[in-house]
Protein backbone atom coordinates (compact mmCIF):
# COMPACT_ATOMS: atom_id res chain seq x y z
CA UNK A 1 0.00 0.00 0.00
CA UNK A 2 1.32 3.42 -0.96
CA UNK A 3 0.95 6.10 1.72
CA UNK A 4 0.80 9.85 1.07
CA UNK A 5 0.74 12.60 3.69
CA UNK A 6 -0.13 15.44 1.34
CA UNK A 7 -2.74 15.49 -1.40
CA UNK A 8 -0.25 17.28 -3.66
CA UNK A 9 2.11 14.28 -3.44
CA UNK A 10 -0.52 11.82 -4.64
CA UNK A 11 0.44 10.20 -7.93
CA UNK A 12 -2.39 9.63 -10.46
CA UNK A 13 -3.69 6.05 -10.60
CA UNK A 14 -5.93 4.32 -13.14
CA UNK A 15 -9.69 4.43 -12.49
CA UNK A 16 -9.59 5.47 -8.81
CA UNK A 17 -12.27 4.02 -6.54
CA UNK A 18 -12.36 6.33 -3.54
CA UNK A 19 -13.72 6.55 -0.02
CA UNK A 20 -13.28 9.11 2.77
CA UNK A 21 -13.44 8.78 6.55
CA UNK A 22 -11.62 8.53 9.85
CA UNK A 23 -12.00 4.72 9.94
CA UNK A 24 -11.31 4.45 13.65
CA UNK A 25 -11.26 0.74 14.43
CA UNK A 26 -11.60 -0.34 10.77
CA UNK A 27 -14.69 -2.20 11.98
CA UNK A 28 -17.13 -4.43 10.07
CA UNK A 29 -19.00 -1.42 8.70
CA UNK A 30 -15.78 0.05 7.36
CA UNK A 31 -14.73 -3.33 6.02
CA UNK A 32 -17.94 -3.59 3.98
CA UNK A 33 -17.07 -0.31 2.24
CA UNK A 34 -13.43 -1.25 1.72
CA UNK A 35 -14.22 -4.69 0.30
CA UNK A 36 -16.78 -3.16 -2.06
CA UNK A 37 -14.10 -0.74 -3.27
CA UNK A 38 -11.67 -3.55 -3.92
CA UNK A 39 -14.28 -5.53 -5.86
CA UNK A 40 -15.17 -2.49 -7.98
CA UNK A 41 -11.52 -1.69 -8.70
CA UNK A 42 -10.84 -5.25 -9.85
CA UNK A 43 -13.74 -5.11 -12.28
CA UNK A 44 -12.44 -2.04 -14.09
CA UNK A 45 -8.68 -2.40 -13.70
CA UNK A 46 -8.58 0.45 -11.19
CA UNK A 47 -7.00 1.16 -7.83
CA UNK A 48 -8.50 1.86 -4.44
CA UNK A 49 -7.81 5.16 -2.68
CA UNK A 50 -8.69 5.78 0.98
CA UNK A 51 -8.53 9.37 2.22
CA UNK A 52 -8.37 9.63 6.00
CA UNK A 53 -7.39 12.11 8.69
CA UNK A 54 -4.85 12.37 11.49
CA UNK A 55 -5.16 13.36 14.29
CA UNK A 56 -8.76 12.31 14.83
CA UNK A 57 -11.08 15.31 14.23
CA UNK A 58 -12.68 15.02 17.66
CA UNK A 59 -9.28 15.15 19.28
CA UNK A 60 -8.48 18.44 17.51
CA UNK A 61 -11.89 20.08 17.82
CA UNK A 62 -13.02 18.87 21.23
CA UNK A 63 -9.84 17.88 23.06
CA UNK A 64 -11.02 14.28 23.41
CA UNK A 65 -7.82 12.54 24.47
CA UNK A 66 -9.14 9.00 25.07
CA UNK A 67 -10.69 8.40 21.73
CA UNK A 68 -9.05 5.98 19.38
CA UNK A 69 -10.05 2.34 19.17
CA UNK A 70 -6.94 1.70 17.10
CA UNK A 71 -3.68 3.61 16.90
CA UNK A 72 -2.77 5.27 13.62
CA UNK A 73 -0.16 2.57 13.02
CA UNK A 74 -2.67 -0.23 13.59
CA UNK A 75 -5.25 1.44 11.37
CA UNK A 76 -2.73 1.63 8.55
CA UNK A 77 -1.79 -2.01 9.12
CA UNK A 78 -5.45 -3.12 8.93
CA UNK A 79 -6.07 -1.15 5.73
CA UNK A 80 -2.98 -2.70 4.19
CA UNK A 81 -4.05 -6.21 5.22
CA UNK A 82 -7.45 -5.70 3.60
CA UNK A 83 -5.75 -4.91 0.30
CA UNK A 84 -6.13 -1.15 -0.12
CA UNK A 85 -3.81 0.22 -2.81
CA UNK A 86 -3.39 3.86 -1.77
CA UNK A 87 -3.82 5.76 1.49
CA UNK A 88 -3.84 9.54 1.76
CA UNK A 89 -3.48 10.86 5.33
CA UNK A 90 -4.62 14.47 5.68
CA UNK A 91 -3.23 16.45 8.62
CA UNK A 92 -6.40 17.49 10.44
CA UNK A 93 -6.10 20.94 11.98
CA UNK A 94 -8.56 23.58 13.13
CA UNK A 95 -7.78 25.50 9.97
CA UNK A 96 -8.54 22.45 7.83
CA UNK A 97 -11.81 21.94 9.73
CA UNK A 98 -13.07 25.23 8.30
CA UNK A 99 -12.95 23.81 4.76
CA UNK A 100 -16.51 23.74 3.40
CA UNK A 101 -18.01 20.55 2.05
CA UNK A 102 -17.89 21.79 -1.53
CA UNK A 103 -14.29 23.01 -1.18
CA UNK A 104 -13.24 19.68 0.30
CA UNK A 105 -14.78 17.61 -2.51
CA UNK A 106 -13.40 19.87 -5.23
CA UNK A 107 -9.83 20.19 -3.92
CA UNK A 108 -9.19 16.82 -2.32
CA UNK A 109 -11.42 14.43 -4.26
CA UNK A 110 -12.01 15.88 -7.74
CA UNK A 111 -8.78 17.77 -8.36
CA UNK A 112 -6.61 15.65 -6.07
CA UNK A 113 -7.68 12.12 -7.04
CA UNK A 114 -9.98 12.33 -10.12
CA UNK A 115 -12.26 9.47 -9.02
CA UNK A 116 -14.37 7.37 -11.31
CA UNK A 117 -16.42 6.35 -8.27
CA UNK A 118 -16.88 7.43 -4.67
CA UNK A 119 -18.20 4.91 -2.14
CA UNK A 120 -19.43 6.11 1.27
CA UNK A 121 -21.15 4.67 4.32
CA UNK A 122 -24.72 5.13 5.47
CA UNK A 123 -23.95 7.95 7.96
CA UNK A 124 -21.22 9.77 6.05
CA UNK A 125 -20.84 13.50 6.75
CA UNK A 126 -17.95 15.76 5.83
CA UNK A 127 -16.71 19.32 5.57
CA UNK A 128 -17.13 22.28 7.92
CA UNK A 129 -19.47 21.41 10.81
CA UNK A 130 -20.09 18.06 9.05
CA UNK A 131 -22.62 19.80 6.82
CA UNK A 132 -21.87 17.65 3.77
CA UNK A 133 -24.01 14.55 3.32
CA UNK A 134 -25.09 12.04 0.69
CA UNK A 135 -27.53 14.45 -0.93
CA UNK A 136 -24.77 16.99 -1.51
CA UNK A 137 -22.49 14.25 -2.83
CA UNK A 138 -25.20 13.20 -5.26
CA UNK A 139 -25.43 16.74 -6.64
CA UNK A 140 -21.64 17.00 -6.89
CA UNK A 141 -21.35 13.62 -8.60
CA UNK A 142 -23.57 14.91 -11.40
CA UNK A 143 -21.68 18.17 -11.59
CA UNK A 144 -18.22 16.57 -11.67
CA UNK A 145 -19.12 13.36 -13.48
CA UNK A 146 -18.20 10.62 -11.02
CA UNK A 147 -20.26 7.65 -9.88
CA UNK A 148 -21.52 7.46 -6.33
CA UNK A 149 -22.54 4.50 -4.19
CA UNK A 150 -24.05 4.47 -0.73
CA UNK A 151 -23.33 1.38 1.41
CA UNK A 152 -26.11 0.63 3.93
CA UNK A 153 -25.39 0.02 7.60
CA UNK A 154 -23.77 -3.28 8.50
CA UNK A 155 -25.85 -4.90 11.23
CA UNK A 156 -24.60 -7.32 13.87
CA UNK A 157 -27.30 -8.77 16.13
CA UNK A 158 -29.65 -6.01 14.89
CA UNK A 159 -27.14 -3.31 15.85
CA UNK A 160 -25.86 -0.92 13.19
CA UNK A 161 -22.08 -1.04 13.45
CA UNK A 162 -20.37 2.26 14.27
CA UNK A 163 -17.18 3.42 15.97
CA UNK A 164 -19.27 5.21 18.60
CA UNK A 165 -21.08 2.01 19.58
CA UNK A 166 -17.77 0.18 19.83
CA UNK A 167 -16.33 2.91 22.06
CA UNK A 168 -19.42 2.75 24.25
CA UNK A 169 -19.12 -1.03 24.55
CA UNK A 170 -15.46 -0.76 25.55
CA UNK A 171 -16.05 1.94 28.16
CA UNK A 172 -18.70 -0.38 29.65
CA UNK A 173 -16.28 -3.31 29.64
CA UNK A 174 -18.32 -5.24 27.10
CA UNK A 175 -15.40 -6.42 24.98
CA UNK A 176 -17.47 -9.30 23.60
CA UNK A 177 -19.88 -6.84 22.03
CA UNK A 178 -17.02 -4.62 20.84
CA UNK A 179 -15.28 -7.60 19.22
CA UNK A 180 -18.44 -8.66 17.39
CA UNK A 181 -18.76 -5.16 15.92
CA UNK A 182 -15.07 -4.86 15.10
CA UNK A 183 -14.79 -8.23 13.42
CA UNK A 184 -11.61 -8.92 15.40
CA UNK A 185 -10.48 -8.75 19.04
CA UNK A 186 -9.89 -5.40 20.72
CA UNK A 187 -6.17 -5.20 21.38
CA UNK A 188 -3.80 -3.15 23.51
CA UNK A 189 -0.16 -3.04 22.40
CA UNK A 190 2.57 -1.94 24.74
CA UNK A 191 6.02 -2.42 26.18
CA UNK A 192 6.59 -4.60 29.23
CA UNK A 193 7.97 -2.62 32.17
CA UNK A 194 9.12 -3.51 35.67
CA UNK A 195 6.49 -3.41 38.40
CA UNK A 196 6.81 -3.95 42.13
CA UNK A 197 6.96 -7.75 41.75
CA UNK A 198 4.14 -8.46 44.20
CA UNK A 199 2.24 -10.61 41.74
CA UNK A 200 5.10 -13.10 41.61
CA UNK A 201 4.97 -13.56 45.39
CA UNK A 202 1.28 -14.56 45.00
CA UNK A 203 2.05 -17.08 42.25
CA UNK A 204 0.61 -14.73 39.62
CA UNK A 205 3.48 -12.81 38.04
CA UNK A 206 2.25 -9.99 35.82
CA UNK A 207 3.69 -8.02 32.97
CA UNK A 208 2.98 -4.33 33.40
CA UNK A 209 2.26 -2.61 30.11
CA UNK A 210 3.40 0.85 29.08
CA UNK A 211 1.14 1.99 26.25
CA UNK A 212 2.99 4.26 23.81
CA UNK A 213 -0.21 5.67 22.30
CA UNK A 214 -1.46 8.20 24.83
CA UNK A 215 -4.78 8.51 22.98
CA UNK A 216 -5.59 4.80 22.99
CA UNK A 217 -9.09 4.05 24.31
CA UNK A 218 -8.69 1.74 27.31
CA UNK A 219 -11.58 -0.58 28.18
CA UNK A 220 -13.35 -0.34 31.53
CA UNK A 221 -11.64 -1.36 34.73
CA UNK A 222 -11.88 -5.06 35.50
CA UNK A 223 -10.39 -8.52 34.95
CA UNK A 224 -10.44 -10.02 31.46
CA UNK A 225 -9.70 -13.31 29.73
CA UNK A 226 -7.23 -12.56 26.97
CA UNK A 227 -4.68 -13.82 24.51
CA UNK A 228 -1.15 -12.40 24.63
CA UNK A 229 0.74 -12.16 21.35
CA UNK A 230 4.50 -12.35 21.68
CA UNK A 231 6.92 -13.10 18.85
CA UNK A 232 4.27 -14.75 16.70
CA UNK A 233 2.87 -17.01 19.44
CA UNK A 234 -0.51 -16.53 21.15
CA UNK A 235 -0.48 -17.35 24.86
CA UNK A 236 -3.49 -17.57 27.14
CA UNK A 237 -3.74 -15.14 30.01
CA UNK A 238 -5.83 -12.83 32.14
CA UNK A 239 -5.45 -9.08 32.23
CA UNK A 240 -6.34 -6.50 34.82
CA UNK A 241 -7.18 -2.90 34.03
CA UNK A 242 -7.39 -0.91 37.22
CA UNK A 243 -5.84 0.47 40.37
CA UNK A 244 -4.97 -2.79 42.20
CA UNK A 245 -6.83 -1.58 45.33
CA UNK A 246 -5.92 -4.60 47.49
CA UNK A 247 -2.16 -4.18 47.18
CA UNK A 248 -1.63 -0.55 46.22
CA UNK A 249 -3.08 2.85 46.89
CA UNK A 250 -1.27 4.86 44.26
CA UNK A 251 -4.44 5.64 42.36
CA UNK A 252 -2.73 5.12 39.00
CA UNK A 253 -4.53 3.16 36.29
CA UNK A 254 -2.49 0.13 35.25
CA UNK A 255 -2.78 -2.48 32.52
CA UNK A 256 -1.14 -5.73 33.56
CA UNK A 257 -1.38 -9.30 32.37
CA UNK A 258 -0.67 -12.71 33.87
CA UNK A 259 0.44 -15.01 31.05
CA UNK A 260 -0.42 -18.64 31.70
CA UNK A 261 2.32 -21.30 31.57
CA UNK A 262 4.92 -18.71 30.65
CA UNK A 263 8.32 -18.06 32.23
CA UNK A 264 10.35 -15.83 29.94
CA UNK A 265 12.09 -12.54 30.61
CA UNK A 266 10.20 -10.09 28.39
CA UNK A 267 11.06 -6.79 30.06
CA UNK A 268 11.37 -4.13 27.38
CA UNK A 269 9.62 -6.30 24.81
CA UNK A 270 6.41 -5.35 22.96
CA UNK A 271 3.34 -7.54 23.38
CA UNK A 272 -0.26 -7.38 22.26
CA UNK A 273 -3.14 -8.17 24.62
CA UNK A 274 -6.28 -9.35 22.78
CA UNK A 275 -9.27 -9.04 25.08
CA UNK A 276 -11.86 -11.81 24.78
CA UNK A 277 -14.29 -11.50 27.70
CA UNK A 278 -14.64 -9.53 30.92
CA UNK A 279 -14.61 -11.80 33.97
CA UNK A 280 -15.53 -9.41 36.75
CA UNK A 281 -15.21 -5.93 38.22
CA UNK A 282 -12.04 -4.90 39.94
CA UNK A 283 -12.58 -5.02 43.70
CA UNK A 284 -10.72 -4.57 46.95
CA UNK A 285 -10.30 -7.74 49.02
CA UNK A 286 -9.97 -7.79 52.78
CA UNK A 287 -6.81 -9.87 52.63
CA UNK A 288 -4.19 -11.09 50.19
CA UNK A 289 -5.40 -14.64 50.83
CA UNK A 290 -8.87 -13.77 49.56
CA UNK A 291 -7.32 -12.05 46.54
CA UNK A 292 -5.25 -15.16 45.72
CA UNK A 293 -8.33 -17.38 46.03
CA UNK A 294 -10.18 -15.12 43.61
CA UNK A 295 -7.26 -15.10 41.17
CA UNK A 296 -7.27 -18.90 41.15
CA UNK A 297 -10.96 -18.84 40.24
CA UNK A 298 -10.33 -16.13 37.62
CA UNK A 299 -7.61 -18.21 35.98
CA UNK A 300 -9.82 -21.28 35.83
CA UNK A 301 -12.68 -19.30 34.28
CA UNK A 302 -10.36 -17.57 31.81
CA UNK A 303 -8.87 -20.87 30.64
CA UNK A 304 -12.35 -22.30 30.04
CA UNK A 305 -13.32 -19.26 27.96
CA UNK A 306 -10.09 -19.19 25.97
CA UNK A 307 -10.16 -22.91 25.21
CA UNK A 308 -13.52 -22.35 23.52
CA UNK A 309 -11.89 -19.81 21.19
CA UNK A 310 -9.70 -22.41 19.51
Amino acid sequence: MKIYHNINDFKPVPNPIVTVGTFDGVHLGHQAILKKMIDEARKIGGETVVLTFYPHPRQVLHGDNSLRITSQEKKIELLDQLGIDNLIVINFTKEFSRTTSEQFIKKYIIEGIHPVKLIVGYDHHFGKNRMGDYNLLFDLSTQYNFKLEHIPARNVENIAVSSTKIRNALTQGNVGRANSLLGYQYTIYGNVSHGNGLGRTFGFPTANIEIPDEYKLIAARGVYACFVDYKGIAYQGMANIGLRPTISDYGVLLVEVNIFDFDQDIYGETIGIRFVERLRDEKKFDSKELLISQLIDDRKQAKTILEQQK
